[in-house]
C-alpha cells in the first residue's frame, strides 16, 4: 500500500489524526443515530491520579461493568504515552482504548515528523481533540473520560489534567479521579495529601483511595485475592513511566486489609466501641 500525497495546502504535518481525516479513515467508528447500545457496552470505571514530590502516580482499578454485571475482571485502564505522560480511561471501554491507541500513535507520529517531543500541554491539547471528536458518541451514551498526568521536564515536576465529555481540559493542582467511584477516591486523597509525599506515600495513598472506592461503588473492583488481580499503579518522574511491580502493590493491598481487620471487633464494631458498621 503506497503513502498517501499531499499538496503543500493540505499537507497534516505532524497531526495523525488530521492524517487519518484526509485519507477518509475514521478515528473513531460511526454509531447510528438513535442505536441504543450503551447498556450493553463494557465500562470502566475508577481512575486517580496525584502529585508527588518526584513526579505523579497514576492507578485505576480493573473491573469493567457491562449494565449491573461485572464484564471483566482484568482490565487495564492506566497505559504509558510516551516516556514522560500517562494516560488513565474511564467510560466506554472499547472506545477508550481505541482513543489511547490513537494518542500513543499521535505522539510518536509527532515526534518522528518533528524531530522533537511536544510539551506536555501540548499533549494535554492532543488528547482534548480526540475527546472533543468523540462527541457524537459521548451524546449515545458512549463517553470517554481520560485522566492525563506527566512528569513536565522543562519545569521539573508532574502536573495531572483533567477532561469533560466536550473536550475541555483542567489542570489540577495536586490531585483528581475519575468515574464511578470518582468522588469516594478524592475524598481519601484529600484528607490524606499533603505536599511533598514521597513515591512510597503516594503509592499508598492511590491504593487506599481505589480500596475505599471499591467499598462504596459497585462499579469499582477491589483487590481480587482468590485471582490475584490487583489494581495498576504506575509512577511517572524524571526517569519516565515505570509500572509499580504486581507485587508490592499486593503487599500493600495485604497490609491495608489487615489494618482494616485489625481495626474492627470479631463482631464487627468499631474497636473504640461505637454501633456496629
Amino acid at each position: 500500500m503506497a503513502l498517501p500525497l499531499f499538496p503543500p495546502t493540505e499537507d497534516p504535518g505532524p497531526d495523525f489524526s488530521s492524517l487519518l481525516r484526509r485519507s477518509a479513515v475514521p478515528a473513531f467508528p460511526a454509531v447510528p443515530q438513535g442505536a441504543d447500545i450503551a447498556a450493553s457496552v463494557r465500562h470502566a470505571t475508577t481512575v486517580v491520579a496525584l502529585r508527588f514530590a518526584d513526579g505523579i502516580v497514576m492507578a485505576g482499578d480493573r473491573r469493567a461493568t457491562e449494565g449491573h454485571a461485572i464484564a471483566h475482571r482484568a482490565m487495564e485502564k492506566v497505559f504509558p504515552a510516551d516516556r514522560y505522560s500517562a494516560v488513565a480511561i474511564a467510560g466506554a471501554a472499547g472506545f477508550a482504548v481505541e482513543m489511547v491507541r490513537l494518542f500513543q500513535t499521535q505522539l510518536e507520529h509527532y515526534e518522528k515528523v518533528e524531530g522533537v517531543t511536544l510539551s506536555l500541554e501540548g499533549k494535554a491539547n492532543q488528547l482534548a481533540q480526540m475527546v472533543r471528536q468523540q462527541l457524537p458518541l459521548a451524546m449515545q451514551g458512549l463517553a470517554v473520560v481520560p485522566l492525563f498526568a506527566g512528569y513536565d521536564t522543562s519545569r521539573g515536576v508532574g502536573r495531572i489534567y483533567s477532561y469533560d465529555v466536550t473536550g475541555g481540559h483542567y489542570e489540577e493542582a495536586d490531585y483528581q479521579a475519575t468515574g464511578s467511584g470518582g468522588r469516594d477516591a478524592r475524598t481519601t486523597i484529600k484528607l490524606g495529601f499533603r505536599e511533598g509525599l514521597s513515591r512510597e506515600e503516594a503509592v499508598e495513598l492511590a491504593i487506599q483511595a481505589l480500596y475505599e472506592a471499591a467499598d462504596e461503588d459497585s462499579g469499582t473492583g477491589g483487590p481480587d485475592v482468590v485471582r490475584g488481580i490487583y489494581p495498576t499503579v504506575a509512577v511517572v518522574t524524571a526517569d519516565g513511566y515505570a509500572e509499580v511491580p504486581e507485587q508490592e502493590v499486593a503487599d500493600r493491598f495485604g497490609a491495608l486489609v489487615e489494618r482494616k481487620r485489625m481495626g474492627r471487633t470479631p463482631n464487627g464494631s468499631a474497636s473504640g466501641g461505637g454501633e456496629p458498621a
